[in-house]
């Protein structure tokens, strides 16, 4: 087993969509960046290349390809899921905290997760997603942006077996 850390943050701006884990979220404002700026999903990337030593979001995705402008964060997970594949790993946890003042998040974790548990191709109960704020210090606490942290475990999948943890370990548990 290998463990990753990925950290991401953009500043909230008018005009955009606020999109999360995959879910759009209803607010007067969105994330600014390339993409459609899904901080947890890049913090989630960014661990899984980090458990591999496959780089980072920047090596892989760049800022200001054209290839990526506009693009679902979701994509580039799954082309990460896809890379780390072929290296021989394949996710086993995610654990990730949202760190904004507003929207509040509850309502839509359920959807972060589900969504990202099909892209990561594992069960919802191996993806947490938590929110807090920042208790009102600094730029995240005056309701500028949104960070997310991100940990990640990836397993070695065997020579000749599909990527999947699916699979039953003798406790009848899944991939540990």
């Amino acid at each position: 087993m290998r463990v990753g850390v990925g950290l991401d943050m953009h500043r909230l701006v008018p005009g955009r969509p606020l999109i999360l884990g995959g879910v759009s979220i209803p607010f007067e404002r969105g994330l600014d960046g390339d993409s459609d700026a899904d901080v947890l999903t890049h913090a989630i990337l960014d661990a899984l290349l980090g458990a591999t030593g496959a780089g980072d979001i920047g090596r892989h995705f760049g800022v200001g390809r054209p290839e990526t402008r506009g693009i679902s964060s979701l994509l580039l997970l799954e082309r990460v899921v896809t890379l780390i594949a072929a290296q021989g790993y394949h996710p086993s946890n995610v654990d990730a905290t949202l760190v904004a003042e507003a929207p509040r998040m509850g309502p839509h974790i359920a959807g972060m997760r589900r969504n990202l548990a099909k892209v990561l191709r594992i069960g919802e109960d191996r993806v947490n997603v938590k929110g807090t704020t920042a208790k009102g210090l600094g730029w995240l606490g005056a309701g500028e942006g949104i960070a997310a942290i991100a940990v990640a475990s990836v397993v070695a999948v065997p020579t000749g077996r599909p990527a999947v943890s699916s699979h039953r370990t003798r406790r009848g548990r899944g991939n540990e």
